[in-house]
């Protein structure tokens, strides 16, 4: 199976990580977490977003960007709404890494300029901010898989009362 990386740097919001370990543990995906939280990993809202998920999870953590880079090896994608480049545009390999920053400043800017060429956006409105993180990430996983073909990817599911 090809691997995918999802990372979150300095992720504020416990519910937003949750979601994001739910889509990580349904669809296979590592989680990379870049310290400072605004958040303990033991918060409820994260664990109660997570539900029954977070045991399921690859999970790694870093105590800075600094750190993540020394850490990982792979092709990075920054998912930014200053991006230049649509995340469609691409050809996702395996061992990608898919970056998002903060859901109040988003990547660093310097970390972006020195990027460019892997800065990618979803297209939005322009008199709108941005999605939601855990909306942002779930858009960007999926793209990935159906670029890869849902590897190992349950494709049909089952009536509980009928037969189909």
């Amino acid at each position: 199976m090809k691997r995918l990386n999802i990372v979150l740097v300095e992720p504020q919001i416990p519910q937003n990580t949750g979601n994001i370990s739910r889509t990580c543990a349904v669809t296979g995906a590592a989680l990379h977490l870049v310290k400072p939280y605004g958040f303990e990993i033991s918060d409820k809202h994260l664990k109660r977003a997570g539900l029954d998920y977070w045991d399921k999870l690859e999970v790694y953590e870093y105590e800075n960007l600094d750190e993540f880079f020394r850490r990982t090896s792979g092709e990075y994608f920054f998912f930014t709404t200053k991006g230049k480049n649509v995340y469609t545009e691409f050809q996702y390999p395996d061992n990608a890494y898919i970056v998002f920053g903060r859901e109040d400043k988003g990547l660093p800017e310097r970390l972006l300029y020195k990027n460019k060429e892997s800065c990618v956006r979803i297209p939005m409105r322009k008199d709108l901010r941005s999605l939601n993180l855990s909306n942002s990430v779930a858009v960007a996983v999926y793209e990935i898989l159906r670029q890869w073909d849902f590897p190992d990817l349950t494709r049909e599911g089952n009536l509980t009362e009928y037969e189909w």
